[in-house]
């Protein structure tokens, strides 16, 4: 009867110990999937930012007024257009 006590016993143990083990897991999972969820939040968050940046660095005008102080551009007009045709070739 001890032997059986004693048998019954070390499984209680093995299971208290199995279940402090299974929720310290499970309690650090939870943790990590907070976590993880925060970031991607934080993640999504600067993409939405960055996109509405870039959408206002490419508005047409902005883009003209860097061609025309950056690049020296100008817009193409018939007086400075020059045309080029092949050698040989018909018109």
């Amino acid at each position: 009867m001890t032997r059986l006590n004693l048998v019954l016993l070390v499984a209680v143990l093995v299971s208290a110990l199995y279940l402090v083990r299974t929720q310290y897991e499970s309690r650090r999972l939870v943790t990590q999937l907070d976590q993880s969820t925060s970031e991607a939040r934080k993640l999504e968050l600067e993409k939405e930012r960055l996109q509405v940046e870039k959408r206002a660095q490419a508005t047409p005008l902005r883009i003209e007024k860097l061609a025309k102080d950056q690049l020296q551009m100008r817009p193409a007009s018939p007086a400075i257009t020059q045309y080029v045709s092949l050698k040989g070739a018909t018109p």
